[in-house]
C-alpha cells in the first residue's frame, strides 16, 4: 500500500464548484482503488460546501503531512489557520487568495515529490492575480514553479486530444507566435508524451492550419506555406509521423481525427471548441512536456450554479483517473528500462509488449 499513487488536489476558487465537484467526486469509494486523495483547502471551507450539498456521509482524514496520508480514506491538508467568508457565485478578491494558497502548498508537495500528481480545480484567472501569481493559467505557473523549458496544453479523453501551439495570449498576438521552432518543439513534445505517457508505440499526430482553408495555396495567408509546412518536415524528420496543414473548420465535423492519435492545433479556440464540443463533461486538460503529473477537470469555475448542487463530476473523476494512469505508465516505462540496463536483457520494442509484460 505505500506504493499506491498519492494525488494532490488544489480546491480552486472557494466561490465557484470546485469544492462540489472535488467533494462529489471523492463520494466514489472507487477513487480509493486506485490513489490515495489528498485535498490541499481547510476543514471549514469543506464542511460549508459538504453541508450545502447534503453530503451528510461523507468526511475528510485531515492530516499534516503527505507521508500520514490514510490510503483508504480522502485526506485533506488544512493550508491556512483563518475563518474564510465564502460568497458563492461571487468572483472576489477571498476566492483569489485562497485558490493561490492551496495552489502553491500542493505544487510545493508536488515538486518535493510528496505526491505523486496534482489535479487541480478550476480557478479565477483575474481574481488570482497577485505579486505572485502573474501567470495566465496553471499551465505557465507549473511550468516556471517545475523550471521547465516549456509545457504543452494537451486536451485528453477517451475518443480525442487536442495540442496547441499557443495558449493563453490574445487573438490579436497569436500569427506572431507561430513559429516553425514552435511548432517542431510542440509536434516533438506532444510524440514523447504519447509514447510515454499513453503507450502508444508510433502515435500519428495531425497539423490543422493557421488561415482559413490552411491559408488556400497562399490565398488566404501564407503561414502555412512559409511556417507551418516546413515544420511538419522537420519534426518527421526527427521521427515524428506527422501530416498537414489541414483546414481546421471541417477537420473535426467530417470525423477526420479519428484517423490520428492526436491533433495539434495553432491556437487555444482552435484547438478547445472542437474539443469540448466533442468530449465536454469527460475530457481532462493534461500538462505535458513536464516532469511532473499536472491533470485538470475541462470547465471553468461555475459561478452561475455554485451551491445549487448542479456540477457535475465526471470530468474531475477523469482528471484524476488520467493523473493516476499518467504516473503508472511511467512508472511502469522506468522500472521497464532500468531493469533492461540492470541484465543487459533486450529491449522491449513496442508499447504493446510493455503493457503485456505489464500485465
Amino acid at each position: 500500500m505505500s506504493n499506491k499513487i498519492k494525488i494532490g488536489i488544489s480546491i480552486g476558487d472557494i466561490n465557484g464548484i470546485g469544492l462540489e465537484v472535488i467533494l462529489k467526486a471523492l463520494s466514489h469509494n472507487s477513487i480509493l482503488d486506485y490513489c490515495t486523495p489528498i485535498v490541499y483547502g481547510h476543514t471549514k471551507v469543506a464542511s460549508y460546501h459538504r453541508k450545502a450539498l447534503g453530503l451528510t456521509d461523507f468526511a475528510f482524514n485531515v492530516i499534516n503531512d503527505p507521508s500520514t496520508a490514510n490510503t483508504k480514506k480522502a485526506n485533506l491538508i488544512n493550508c491556512w489557520e483563518e475563518d474564510v467568508k465564502i460568497d458563492l457565485g461571487v468572483s472576489n478578491e477571498t476566492g483569489g487568495k485562497y485558490a493561490l494558497l492551496s495552489l502553491q502548498k500542493a505544487t510545493d508537495a508536488l515538486i518535493k515529490g510528496e505526491i505523486d500528481a496534482l489535479v487541480t480545480a478550476p480557478i479565477n484567472k483575474h481574481n488570482i492575480q497577485s505579486e505572485t501569481f502573474k501567470f495566465p493559467g496553471h499551465t505557465e505557473y507549473l511550468q516556471e514553479q517545475s523550471n521547465s523549458p516549456d509545457v504543452l496544453m494537451f486536451m485528453i479523453s477517451e475518443d480525442i486530444r487536442v495540442g496547441v501551439v499557443t495558449g493563453h495570449i490574445p487573438v490579436k498576438d497569436i500569427s506572431q507566435n507561430i513559429t516553425k521552432e514552435k511548432i517542431v518543439k510542440k509536434l516533438l513534445m506532444m510524440n514523447e508524451s504519447l509514447k510515454k505517457d499513453f503507450w502508444i508505440e508510433k502515435p500519428k499526430i495531425a497539423v490543422l492550419g493557421l488561415n482559413p482553408h490552411a491559408g488556400d495555396n497562399g490565398l488566404l495567408g501564407n503561414e502555412e506555406q512559409e511556417v507551418i509546412m516546413p515544420a511538419i518536415q522537420e519534426a518527421f524528420d526527427k521521427g515524428v509521423i506527422c501530416f498537414g496543414p489541414y483546414p481546421a473548420d471541417g477537420f473535426f465535423g467530417n470525423g477526420s481525427h479519428k484517423q490520428f492519435d492526436a491533433v495539434l492545433a495553432m491556437y487555444h479556440d482552435q484547438g478547445l471548441i472542437p474539443f469540448k464540443t466533442i468530449a465536454f463533461g469527460t475530457g481532462v486538460n493534461f500538462s505535458a512536456g513536464l516532469k511532473i503529473v499536472r491533470t485538470s477537470p475541462d470547465h471553468g469555475t461555475g459561478y452561475d450554479i455554485a451551491g445549487k448542487n448542479l456540477a457535475d463530476p465526471s470530468s474531475f473523476i477523469e482528471a484524476i483517473f488520467a493523473a493516476t494512469h499518467i504516473v503508472r505508465n511511467r512508472r511502469e516505462q522506468e522500472a521497464l528500462l532500468s531493469n533492461q540496463l540492470r541484465t543487459g536483457g533486450k529491449v522491449i520494442e513496442t508499447a504493446s509488449d510493455m503493457k503485456d509484460d505489464a500485465n
